[in-house]
């Protein structure tokens, strides 16, 4: 199945090369007019994967999205696999991550670039079965005030089975740049 023609032509697809000074509001946009469409969540799923696409290999669904805020669930597929028949612990930092951009993305305000520094996972439990991922990323302080000069800001992932029980908990820690000129 092509799903490039699934996706409406006033939707625009990021390209790689070019740097998107409000990729939160474009988030946004983009999962509003979706999320009501048949398939919309898996169509904003492939969108966000076109933009990023090591991001997409992992296969996550957004299931909500709002501004500070991201759910991704994850099915447990043969693609996702470890050799211990559990989703593979790279799997779970992918879907860690990608939870986390999109819910701080959403609460950033125009021109504030964020990337990702580094990772931390603790993993609590075999994963198993449908995963769900949830991040709130509340927006520092000094990003109300007026960002300035680059900070880390750290934000936070909880990956649960359909158990409820928590699998993982990751911090994601994320360069905040103030807009450029």
């Amino acid at each position: 199945m092509n799903v490039s023609r699934l996706v409406p032509s006033s939707l625009p697809i990021p390209s790689v090369s070019r740097a998107n000074p409000s990729p939160g509001a474009r988030l946004l946009a983009n999962w509003q007019r979706l999320r009501p469409l048949p398939f919309g969540p898996r169509l904003f799923s492939w969108v966000v994967g076109r933009t990023a696409p090591y991001t997409g290999s992992v296969g996550g669904v957004y299931t909500h999205v709002e501004p500070g805020y991201a759910r991704v669930e994850l099915a447990d597929r043969r693609a996702v696999r470890n050799h211990l028949a559990s989703i593979h612990a790279v799997a779970l930092v992918n879907l860690a991550e990608m939870t986390s951009g999109v819910a701080l993305m959403t609460a950033l305000p125009p021109r504030v670039r964020g990337i990702v520094t580094g990772l931390s996972i603790e993993y609590r439990k075999k994963a198993r079965g449908r995963l769900v991922c949830e991040t709130r990323a509340p927006v520092p302080e000094a990003v109300i005030r007026g960002l300035t000069e680059s900070l880390t800001h750290d934000v936070h992932a909880t990956i649960t089975d359909t158990s409820g029980d928590t699998v993982a908990v990751a911090t994601v820690h994320w360069r905040l740049s103030p807009p450029t000129s």
